[in-house]
């Protein structure tokens, strides 16, 4: 084909047009001959054997996230571990061109002086969904355990908080059996179990959190915080759940431990009497996984990016977003 040819064939506004042909239509295939399918509705080259699309044209594809909310404190005072944020898993299909932020919740603050646990904070992927922060756990001035993601263990014989359907469990119960040597807390519920029961000088474990390999290994999330002893019995305090829950303040009056960064774990539980610190819930996590050949190279928020196999794995441990 000459120059002028060539020519001749862009359109009136400067562009190519290709040929274009339905699938039953479709010329006798010669290798490199190109065109439009409308059956298919994408751009085709025949490669010398068989007609494949040319890239991939689409204007969306399907996306992995791992989203889970920040933990709740646990209580002070014989007191009930942190409920561990919601977490939640799942794929989507994400737009090219859309921005995707992602917000960390933070995990609750620890506290003296007999109080609930304070909640963790939501974490989101706007446009997609909302993990619920963690309830606080119960305490010897408020023995009732908060809703949440996952619920905080009570204190005593208060009510248990409960946890977000899909997204976590509810706390434990505490004891009130006895004095306040023998009194303890309830465990803060996780994503994969509740939170343990508290008996006499045996405090609740933290509930389990959930595994997930979403971003090439396993790796455990939202554990519920373990409860905090009596203030004069034998023993320590509850064990938090795995997945980074904080375990619970020990017998002899000690302050709860703090939930991991960046799990979404609840804090442990101080124990008896009302004056030690209760441990911090964790923060929480948003986790997108995309494939490699779709990955735009576009965040804010200076999320960690790795890669697994195929997919591209963006880690925001702080707000953030995403250009599809």
């Amino acid at each position: 084909m000459t120059n002028a040819a060539k020519l001749a064939a862009l359109g009136s506004n400067g562009s190519l047009q290709l040929p274009t042909w339905t699938t039953g239509t479709r010329p006798t295939g010669v290798t490199g001959l190109s065109g439009w399918n409308s059956t298919l509705g994408l751009m085709e080259v025949y490669d010398g054997t068989a007609w494949v699309a040319v890239g991939d044209q689409s204007t969306s594809y399907s996306a992995s996230y791992l989203i889970a909310a920040g933990g709740a404190a646990g209580g002070s005072g014989y007191a009930g571990g942190g409920g561990a944020g919601g977490l939640l898993t799942g794929t989507t299909t994400l737009t090219l061109g859309t921005v995707y932020t992602a917000t960390v919740g933070a995990g609750g603050s620890g506290n003296t002086a007999g109080n609930q646990g304070a909640a963790g904070s939501n974490s989101s992927l706007t446009g997609i969904t909302t993990a619920v922060g963690g309830g606080g756990g119960g305490a010897e001035n408020a023995n009732a355990g908060v809703s949440g993601g996952s619920g905080g263990g009570s204190a005593n014989a208060g009510a248990v908080g409960s946890g977000t359907s899909g997204q976590g469990n509810a706390g434990g119960p505490g004891c009130s059996t006895g004095n306040g040597a023998t009194v303890t807390g309830g465990g803060g519920g996780g994503a994969s179990a509740v939170g343990g029961t508290g008996v006499p000088n045996l405090p609740g474990n933290g509930g389990a959190g959930t595994a997930s390999s979403i971003t090439g290994s396993s790796v455990t999330y939202a554990g519920g915080g373990g409860a905090g002893s009596g203030g004069n019995g034998p023993g320590a305090g509850g064990l938090g759940g795995a997945g980074g829950g904080g375990n619970g303040g020990r017998t002899g009056s000690s302050a709860g431990e703090n939930a991991t960064a960046n799990t979404g774990g609840g804090g442990g539980g101080a124990s008896g009497p009302g004056n030690y610190q209760s441990g911090n819930g964790g923060s929480g996590v948003v986790i997108i996984s995309v494939p490699t050949s779709r990955y735009s190279g576009t965040t804010t928020g200076s999320p960690t990016v790795t890669t697994s196999g195929s997919n591209t794995i963006i880690k925001f441990t702080a707000s953030g977003s995403y250009t599809a």
